[in-house]
Order: C-alpha cells, then sequence, then structure tokens
C-alpha cells in the first residue's frame, strides 16, 4: 500500500464523519520512537491564511510528550473498518503497551513523520500556536466541565498548519 500527495483542494471529505464517526490518529515522534493515540475531536478550516487542523491533547497522554516537543506531527484518517484498532490506541497507553504490535498496524514515514500503512488519508501538520483550555473560558452553563474534566485534565490545544495531505493510492 502506497500514498500520493495531493494539495488540499482536491480533497472530497466530510470531518464531521472524519473526525468524530471514523476518528483519527494523532501520531508524533520519530520512526525510532513514537507514540499514537486516537482522537475523535478537532476542526479543520482556515487561520492565519493557512489551512489548519486544531487538535486537542491531554497533557496526562503519553502522545502529548511527543507532539508537544516537536514541531511537527501527523493526523491520520481511517474508516469504521479500524474500529477495533483505534479503540485499542484510545484505551491503552503507549508507556505500558506496544500499539503497533497488538493493533497490527503498519507504520509509514512520510515527510519525516510517523503515520500508518492502514490509513485512508494522512495530514503532516506543523504547530502554528497552541493553548491550555480551562474552566474559565466556557460561556455556557451547559455542564461541559463537569461532564468532560471531572477526573481529567483539561485539553491543550495544537492549531497546526496542513503542511500535506497523502491519500490511499
Amino acid at each position: 500500500m502506497s500514498f500520493k500527495k495531493i494539495e488540499l483542494d482536491q480533497l472530497s471529505f466530510n470531518p464531521f464523519l472524519s473526525i468524530g464517526r471514523d476518528w483519527m490518529l494523532l501520531t508524533g515522534g520519530t520512526s525510532e520512537k513514537f507514540n499514537t493515540m486516537t482522537a475523535s475531536w478537532g476542526q479543520l478550516g482556515r487561520l492565519w491564511n493557512k489551512n489548519v487542523l486544531t487538535a486537542y491533547i491531554r497533557p496526562n497522554r503519553y502522545t502529548f510528550e511527543f507532539v508537544d516537543k516537536d514541531d511537527c506531527f501527523t493526523a491520520s484518517f481511517f474508516t469504521m473498518a479500524h474500529r477495533k484498532e483505534l479503540s485499542f490506541c484510545g484505551s491503552n497507553s503507549g508507556r505500558d503497551v506496544d500499539k503497533v504490535k497488538e493493533t497490527g498496524l503498519t507504520p509509514v514515514e512520510l515527510d519525516g513523520r510517523m503515520a500508518f500503512e492502514e490509513a485512508e488519508m494522512v495530514f503532516v501538520l506543523r504547530k502554528l500556536y497552541t493553548y491550555d483550555m480551562q474552566e474559565s473560558g466556557f460561556v455556557t452553563d451547559d455542564g461541559f466541565p463537569q461532564a468532560f474534566y471531572s477526573a481529567d485534565p483539561y485539553h491543550k490545544a495544537f492549531i497546526c498548519e496542513i503542511t500535506a495531505a497523502y491519500v490511499k493510492e
């Protein structure tokens, strides 16, 4: 299996389904040492005249260490056919298990960043801006802090330029 690089204006996909339903893997690090985690939250759009993806990662996640310290990482998009593998990557820590070995996913290097051969599409991301989410930022009383952060730390947001897009050939 291989990927071909395409221009972003050639993409035809629904980000609400690709992120929210099918999920993606956020992967930081190099071929020598990397980690990946499942994400079902994120945004795509235009900011500062750039095509961007905003990823949200809790600081207690192992992948956070890799993404936070490097300039670039990837977002790999899958179909529902890989739900079992993505479920495993989202509920197990790379500190404790070898996610590649346990899931059978095949690491591949794209533009010097790690992704997975089984993905339908991969974005290579370059961090532009980060911020820490916090309770004081909520402007409604919809119960989000209690529902999403009662026992877990608030996410850090990573606004990233999409520097390359790859699709399966």
